[in-house]
């Protein structure tokens, strides 16, 4: 397990989810008042749990938990969590509320689009409706003094992606909002399931962009430095998938040659394909669902 100083009152938390490591990503910005930033799935809380004791976390100093959206490898752990979190809320878009209070829907959702990964990840427990605080865009969460979390709605990823600017620092926790961050490598790639849209997502990271952040916090995973140049290039590598999506779509090309093109072309994806194709969670997330957002959004603009 590993767990990280990676700023001021700010760590990092490697949850080992289903033994892999850089692969989900919680934060705990430590105060007066602890946030948590992204619980990860079931499976993994009695990692974070365990790494929170490690850096002098009692569950009774938690007061919020943030996440940049619901889908289970971010958020599916909440309900476990926050039964032994007296004192926390959720901070969650509103849009996601819902399927926290309820997550059968999402969890069936999870197990048709994920298939096996959904399983290694875990099925996510109820949280009560008491407990969740519906996040609007300018919301101030602190911590302490100058430490704590400005709520930034970056959708596109999902309807209900949030992001968060860390003030103390000046960085920011994308969700999935800026892509995977694959620190081994130095790259980042899309994360982009359908339902997929482009406009909305380039629009979140100019809104990320005005921030002028000096860090990037990914959920996958880690901390990274040049922040704004990096949401600048992920813009341009997802108007060059889309572009790919597009002409092939108007070929008439199979998702198969679409996707090997994007493989071929794009020069991150080329670089790291052989380990994205042996990783067993990545090959489903990062290369199937993401290439299929982008081929699904090009087949309802050719219709």
């Amino acid at each position: 397990m590993h767990t990280k100083k990676i700023g001021d009152n700010l760590f990092l938390i490697d949850l080992e989810t289903g033994g892999f490591q850089h692969l989900i990503a919680s934060y705990v910005l430590k105060g007066a008042k602890t946030i948590i930033v992204e619980t990860g799935p079931t499976s993994s809380i009695t990692h974070l749990l365990s790494s929170l004791n490690k850096i002098g976390v009692a569950t009774t100093d938690v007061a919020y938990v943030a996440l940049s959206h619901v889908h289970l490898d971010h958020g599916g752990g909440t309900g476990t969590l926050l039964k032994l979190l007296p004192n926390a809320k959720i901070i969650v878009h509103p849009r996601g509320a819902a399927h926290l209070i309820n997550p059968q829907k999402l969890w069936l959702q999870s197990q048709a689009v994920l298939g096996y990964v959904a399983e290694i990840y875990g099925k996510p427990e109820p949280v009560a409706e008491d407990k969740i605080i519906p996040a609007a865009e300018g919301m101030v969460f602190e911590a302490e003094n100058t430490l704590g979390l400005k709520v930034v709605e970056t959708l596109g990823h999902a309807v209900h992606n949030l992001s968060f600017f860390e003030t103390l620092n000046k960085g920011v926790f994308t969700g999935d909002a800026a892509g995977i961050y694959l620190n081994e490598f130095n790259v980042v790639i899309p994360t982009s399931p359908p339902p997929f849209r482009l406009d909305i997502a380039l629009a979140s990271l100019e809104k990320l962009i005005r921030l002028n952040p000096k860090f990037l916090y990914y959920s996958h995973f880690g901390k990274a430095s040049n922040a704004v140049q990096r949401l600048k290039d992920y813009a341009l590598q997802l108007k060059q998938w889309a572009s790919i999506a597009e002409e092939g779509t108007a070929k008439g090309q199979s998702f198969e040659a679409i996707r090997d093109r994007i493989l071929a072309e794009d020069e991150a994806m080329r670089k790291i394909a052989p380990y994205l194709k042996a990783h067993p969670i990545f090959m489903k997330t990062a290369i199937e669902n993401s290439v299929r957002g982008f081929t699904e959004a090009a087949s309802k603009t050719k219709t």
